[in-house]
C-alpha cells in the first residue's frame, strides 16, 4: 500500500480545501405574477402567490 514520504503541511490541506468554504448565492427565479425575484419552490413575498394559487396574505 503507498504511503506518504512527507507530512502535508496545513496551509497545502486548507489550500486544497478552501473551494468548499466559498458561500455560493441562492438561486432566483421570476415570480410569474409580479415579476419580482424570489427563490425557487417557495411562495412570493411580494404577492403571496405559489405556482397557481394565493397561499400567504401579504401585507402592503
Amino acid at each position: 500500500m503507498a504511503v506518504p514520504k512527507k507530512k502535508t503541511s496545513k496551509s497545502k490541506t486548507r489550500s486544497r480545501r478552501a473551494s468548499a468554504w466559498k458561500l455560493n448565492a441562492p438561486a432566483r427565479s421570476i415570480c410569474p405574477r409580479c415579476s419580482s425575484a424570489k427563490v425557487p419552490h417557495t411562495v412570493c413575498s411580494s404577492c403571496g402567490w405559489y405556482r397557481d394559487r394565493y397561499v400567504v396574505d401579504v401585507k402592503s
